[in-house]
């Protein structure tokens, strides 16, 4: 007798090893629970203030249909984390990874003092559902009627809210943050409608994508831009001051940058966040290291990787992964233009 799945948990549990090896069709459809994302909210007539002084981008003036990117930065100027925020009437909604999150919150409660706002670890209250294809707008219809137009936007109803994401490969992709009971309810006909997948689609997304997350083996590693943070909307240069922001601004007038993120495919598998990068002309020395990886197929030998790396190292010679013996990195356009100077994947071919 099958049991009946009655809370988020116990879906997970039972959902099937198989549909980790399965992928989106010819259509970029595809349907997943993400799994590794935590959620904090804030609540109380200070918070959109308290927040917009510890983050990057502009909290003050975040609309209700929309969602932003955020970094949260060291005085140093070094991402402690990277963002997702969004409101409704009463909160506000930070969505990061799981692994960082509760040290994060306590670092940002921290700082509340006397400021009316509340943090609170609300991951377990929902179910997140990543979505990608063009098959999205029917498979969603019983529950929104429309569809989020553009990156970012986002639509609330009562059965929870609908956040266009960056689009990968041209394929749009969409997360429902929404009740586990809902989320449990609508699955059986959302996977009739889209290929059941594993997590892992949706965060080869965001590589292909380029939007870097930040993960424990890299905090403290990068300024925003060192990433392109600035370039995918994650650092708002006229909000006015939060921890870091001089380090942030100084970088961003001053000179030139002389480190970016490109994007690369590999043949190794199991790349981790934080691993270094080296080049043939200078094997000694990193040369930049892997900001997010992962397995292109899941039962291939190629991984596609956001990585931070020196500007000059792509000019000449060749770039390896773990060491200057280690399997080389084929570089490839990110999908979005950069401003000068001239990102190299954009002249890479």
């Amino acid at each position: 007798m099958t049991k009946i799945v009655t809370t988020w948990p116990e879906f997970l549990a039972q959902y099937p090893a198989d549909n980790q090896k399965m992928a989106p069709d010819a259509d970029g459809n595809f349907v997943t629970p993400i799994t590794d994302l935590g959620l904090i909210a804030l609540s109380g007539d200070d918070s959109a203030n308290f927040l917009h002084n510890q983050l990057t981008n502009d909290v003050a003036q975040l609309p209700l249909d929309q969602s932003r990117l955020a970094g949260y930065c060291s005085p140093k100027g070094r991402l402690l984390a990277t963002l997702l925020m969004w409101k409704n009437d009463q909160t506000i909604f930070l969505q990061l990874p799981r692994q960082i999150q509760a040290a994060i919150q306590k670092r940002l409660q921290m700082f509340v003092m006397r400021s009316k706002a509340t943090l609170t670890d609300v991951t377990d209250n929902y179910a997140v559902l990543g979505l990608g294809g063009k098959a999205v707008g029917s498979a969603l219809a019983p529950w929104f009627p429309e569809l989020p137009s553009a990156p970012f936007a986002k639509i609330d109803n009562a059965n929870g809210a609908l956040i266009r994401s960056s689009d990968a490969n041209g394929v749009a992709r969409y997360q429902w943050i929404t009740t586990p009971e809902i989320a449990i309810a609508a699955w059986v006909h959302l996977s009739e409608k889209l290929p059941a997948v594993g997590d892992r689609v949706w965060r080869l997304g965001q590589i292909q994508a380029g939007v870097p997350q930040i993960t424990l083996a890299t905090q403290e590693q990068f300024v925003p831009q060192m990433i392109n943070y600035e370039v995918v909307g994650g650092v708002n240069f006229k909000k006015g001051c939060y921890p870091g922001q001089e380090i942030v601004a100084r970088s961003q007038y001053l000179g030139k940058l002389k480190r970016r993120a490109v994007l690369a495919n590999v043949d190794a598998i199991d790349v981790a966040a934080g691993t270094e990068v080296f080049s043939s002309i200078d094997p000694l020395q990193p040369c930049g290291m892997i900001v997010n990886a992962e397995r292109l197929e899941h039962d291939g030998n190629a991984s596609s990787c956001l990585l931070e790396i020196k500007l000059a190292a792509l000019e000449t010679g060749s770039v390896h992964l773990g060491s200057a013996s280690g399997p080389q990195l084929t570089f490839i356009p990110v999908p979005y233009a950069m401003p000068d100077p001239v990102a190299p994947a954009v002249k890479l071919k």
